[in-house]
């Protein structure tokens, strides 16, 4: 290839790769916020969709949000407890183990019938009552450290549970469960609307508490996981966790190309 046949190709995809950025930036801002007050609520106001822990907010702060166009979802963990949620000293007694790297918080018996019945009619009710739009559900993976048919029915009738109130479900990670349901029931339409999986490009070394980069086998395994089912309707959401520019220039061309919404954060924190 001659010099100037290079040059010329290179301005062409310089352009492309330039147009195909700017165009990203006027698509819906996607964030996930789980560690920000209701002092830092003017720092959502440039995002489209947020996910907040709306239990450390009132209903008030969520309509200002909504008032300005913002879907706001909050997290709701259901297979696990965090020791400084006011609710913990009424579940100790079912937690089943502690959950690695996470020193405040414990995986638990989702299959116990007073924690269902207090996640759907007592916490994501209080949830639904200030308004929110759907849930940001964390910790389906319990099935995967508790494969039994016990916890998976557990989750399973959360979930459609949870879905009765007709607002959007998400479900965070949650691959083993949600792949062992659709083999089940060849769908997941009746328990959650989206997936937002963590860690596609980048990972995160608690040992040496660096961000670092994603295995390129569990890479490959988390794009086939999301294709399948963004390819039956389900919205696909990415959260990473980075600063290294290159793999956030790679990651905003992965999710531009197939269409799914992403947050990029510098902190596992996930503050602001």
């Amino acid at each position: 290839m001659n010099l100037k046949l290079f040059k010329m190709l290179f301005i062409i995809i310089f352009i492309a790769s330039t147009s195909t950025f700017s165009y990203c930036e006027n698509l819906p801002k996607y964030g996930v916020f789980l560690n920000i007050s209701e002092d830092d609520l003017y720092k959502l106001y440039n995002y489209y969709i947020v996910v907040i822990d709306a239990q450390n907010f009132s209903k008030k702060a969520i309509n200002v949000l909504k008032s300005k166009g913002i879907t706001v979802y909050s997290y709701l963990n259901i297979g696990s407890i965090e020791n400084f949620r006011p609710y913990y000293n009424n579940f100790k007694n079912i937690i089943l183990k502690n959950y690695e790297n996470w020193e405040e918080e414990y995986w638990i018996d989702i299959s116990n019938k007073k924690w269902h019945d207090f996640i759907i009619n007592t916490l994501a009710k209080s949830l639904i009552d200030k308004g929110i739009d759907g849930f940001f559900i964390d910790n389906t993976d319990v099935y995967y450290y508790n494969e039994s048919e016990q916890i998976f029915y557990g989750v399973s009738e959360l979930l459609k549970d949870l879905k009765k109130y007709n607002k959007d479900v998400i479900i965070n990670g949650g691959d083993f469960f949600i792949d062992k349901y659709y083999k089940r029931y060849k769908s997941v339409n009746n328990i959650l609307n989206g997936i937002n999986q963590e860690s596609v490009f980048s990972s995160i070394d608690f040992k040496n508490n660096k961000l670092i980069s994603q295995t390129k086998e569990t890479n490959s395994y988390y794009k086939e996981h999301l294709k399948k089912y963004k390819h039956l309707g389900i919205k696909i959401y990415i959260t990473e966790y980075t600063t290294n520019k290159l793999l956030i220039q790679k990651i905003k061309y992965y999710c531009i190309k197939n269409g799914y919404h992403y947050y990029i954060s510098d902190s596992i924190e996930l503050d602001i």
